[in-house]
């Protein structure tokens, strides 16, 4: 029996070794008895994890479920103070030692250390740069003084981007960078908040992912570079749009060789939504868009076909077996739906003499015969 009760205890013990967690001993000074709340960073939100006691001296213990690969951002709150800020590793053991007011220090933990880092940067700046803006609230806007003031806090916020911008570099396969592209100045305004941040969403998305691949918040990450890299395009097609005439676009033809719209020749472009994964699509360019080609093409007639495909190689072969003769482009992003506010495909647009053709009068396969007829 006493045999049994050690191979019992033993295996308990086991079993909490290798549960793939981290633990956190804490101290809340001039606190006992009092509760402690656990919460993970999930998403833009905290999820509870535990409310713990402390005891009579302060001291209080928590297990977090860490898996290998998987490090997660944990934040302990006393009342509604945060008092610790983690980013812990599977297997650490974070010894955090804090007060009520929400000063605190951590051992055990080497990227804990580099997220306080961050933490203090930010705090630094904020209370900086909430100073200037409350002198600047007390001025006259057009005066002098107030001028200067502006500037100066323009001054304080490229210094402090431009040194937000230093540590992604610095540091590109620490999970701390995510929290620094995601800091705000106030309430409303990123820190990274130019178009061109994308490069540096992308950049970071890209290191992290050869690290911590399987992590929720890398994953969050690649999809927030992804979505700001197709603000970025767009954008850049807006522009471009303004000087052709219709919103212009750079997509890859099934060689990877980017072909813009605005270059394609001919005297009318048909613009030529599909999908290879839909049967009756590939139908459609057999007995509608091929006949239609061979008809038009020697008068002026070119197509740029954007397949929306979202398997590429499916795409590829349906070009390559139904041999379409045309400009041939794939988009990945669905960025070129948004541009031209396409809401369901097939569909198709023409451009004549670079500008988009706005003719009521073009809704079917016989009407468009017709327009084609008239100005080829």
């Amino acid at each position: 029996m006493k045999n049994y009760r050690i191979a019992f205890l033993f295996t308990a013990v086991l079993a909490l070794a290798g549960c793939g967690g981290a633990r956190i001993d804490g101290t809340l000074a001039d606190a006992p008895s009092s509760q402690v709340v656990v919460r993970l960073l999930d998403g833009n939100r905290y999820k509870t994890l535990d409310t713990l006691k402390t005891n009579a001296a302060g001291h209080w213990t928590c297990r977090v479920d860490v898996r290998a690969g998987q490090p997660e951002f944990i934040y302990v709150f006393y009342k509604d103070t945060r008092i610790a800020s983690l980013l812990l590793q599977k297997g650490e053991r974070a010894k955090v030692v804090s007060d009520t007011l929400g000063n605190y220090s951590v051992t055990g933990s080497p990227e804990t250390l580099k997220l306080m880092e961050v933490e203090r940067d930010e705090a630094r700046f904020a209370s900086e740069f909430s100073a200037t803006s409350a002198r600047l609230d007390d001025l006259d806007p057009a005066s002098a003084e107030a001028q200067g003031v502006s500037r100066e806090l323009a001054k304080q916020y490229v210094a402090y981007y431009r040194s937000r911008v230093k540590y992604l570099m610095d540091n590109p396969y620490s999970l701390t960078v995510v929290p620094v592209l995601f800091q705000q100045v106030g309430v409303n305004l990123p820190v990274f908040s130019q178009a061109t941040d994308a490069i540096h969403f992308r950049n970071a998305a890209d290191s992290l992912k050869t690290v911590y691949p399987e992590s929720r918040y890398v994953k969050a990450l690649d999809e927030e570079a992804r979505r700001r890299f197709n603000m970025m395009e767009l954008g850049t097609l807006v522009q471009n749009a303004e000087q052709a005439g219709f919103p212009d676009l750079e997509l890859p033809d099934q060689n990877g060789r980017k072909v813009k719209l605005s270059q394609v020749s001919g005297k009318v472009v048909m613009l030529y939504f599909w999908e290879a994964a839909q049967a009756e699509q590939k139908m459609f360019n057999l007995d509608k868009i091929i006949p239609l080609y061979e008809r038009y093409h020697p008068k002026g007639l070119e197509i740029y076909a954007i397949s929306l495909d979202a398997d590429k190689s499916e795409w590829a072969a349906a070009v390559r077996n139904q041999q379409l003769p045309w400009v041939n482009v794939h988009d990945g992003s669905g960025i070129s739906l948004r541009l031209y506010n396409v809401s369901s495909i097939p569909a198709s647009y023409l451009i004549q003499d670079g500008n988009l053709v706005a003719d009521a009068t073009i809704t079917d396969e016989a009407s468009l015969k017709r327009y084609l007829d008239t100005v080829l």
